[in-house]
């Protein structure tokens, strides 16, 4: 069983992700950072040169491939839940836990983040927080319906949302502790 990451951009999932991994000895992946590898071009190279549906292409065969794994902890772009193939995929193999933050909140982490531009290219075209808010609207009722487990990031520390995440899972699924595990707590 994979622990999925979900959730909007800037709220935390690859750096959540990382420390999570860690923490419980399993592997990480990024998508976002995945497609990048294994393409040769930044989201935005792919983004410029054929519109986001060859990101989406793209980011339909990573998951695809990761869907096959299991034991691992997995973030998604904040777009791949926007098709149905790729939850479908992942589902069978996985417990998805939303990050979310206020929406001022992620813009303020985008405009203080350097790799913003390479990796978060405008969706809309509309001014940041106005998509932002546009994008959170338009997800949320896809991430709520989901997540198994949702935690706030608004204003935890990565350790914080890494202890909240195994203690819900713990409350909330069955089975959790073959994934979390008692002898891989610190």
């Amino acid at each position: 069983m994979n622990i999925i990451l979900i959730g909007s951009r800037c709220t935390g999932k690859t750096i959540t992700g990382r420390h999570l991994a860690a923490r419980l000895g399993l592997p990480f992946c990024d998508t976002d950072e995945l497609i990048a590898r294994e393409t040769g071009r930044t989201v935005e190279t792919i983004v410029a040169d054929g519109g986001w549906l060859a990101f989406r292409e793209a980011e339909r065969a990573v998951i695809a491939a990761l869907a096959r794994t299991d034991g691992g902890v997995i973030s998604l772009g904040g777009g791949a839940i926007l098709d149905p193939d790729n939850v479908e995929h992942l589902r069978g193999n996985g417990l998805f836990v939303w990050l979310v933050a206020d929406a001022e909140i992620i813009a303020g982490r985008m405009a203080n983040d350097p790799a913003s531009g390479a990796q978060r290219p405008s969706l809309t075209g509309r001014p940041g927080i106005v998509e932002i808010k546009e994008i959170l609207a338009e997800r949320e009722p896809l991430y709520r319906r989901l997540a198994t487990l949702t935690v706030d990031t608004t204003s935890c520390a990565v350790e914080q949302v890494v202890e909240t995440i195994c203690t819900g899972l713990r409350e909330t699924v069955p089975r959790a502790e073959e994934i979390i595990g008692k002898k891989k707590e610190k």
